[in-house]
């Protein structure tokens, strides 16, 4: 088993430098809650991480089945509580793939190998929300 650390250090008001794997990013809250928006909010990182996992995962098996995706996007939205502590109750994951000719049975491969079998994230959250997806393709 391995161990990851991620840091904040607080930097005024509702603002923290974050530390994540060397790279830093500043976090912060809105102005009516007390911060100076110079920075996202910390849940939609929740989602931010289930898009790159899944993302890193489903083009890295589409590479390895030779599959010529020309451009490739993951979004990711999640529905949240309106009482405290605000939590998220679903995910919806969309893939959207450009490309010629693409075959679908392989993109829907790669992305339930990604869901069932790789993307970690993905299988934390399905234990708490109903995570939930879609495969786009557009022709390029």
């Amino acid at each position: 088993m391995s161990t990851s650390k991620v840091k904040v250090s607080w930097m005024d008001t509702m603002a923290f430098e974050g530390e994540v794997n060397g790279h830093k990013i500043v976090i912060d809250a809105d102005e009516k809650v007390g911060g100076k928006d110079r920075g996202p909010r910390p849940k939609p990182f929740m989602l931010l991480s289930l898009a790159g996992c899944t993302a890193m995962d489903v083009i890295s098996i589409l590479k390895k089945m030779r599959v010529d995706v020309k451009d490739f996007d993951v979004s990711v939205s999640g529905e949240l509580t309106d009482d405290h502590p605000k939590q998220f109750t679903s995910m919806h994951v969309t893939y959207e793939f450009w490309g010629n000719d693409l075959p679908m049975a392989k993109l829907e491969k790669a992305v339930s190998l990604s869901e069932d079998r790789y993307c970690g994230v993905s299988a934390v959250y399905k234990k708490v929300v109903e995570v939930t997806s879609e495969i786009v393709v557009h022709e390029a």
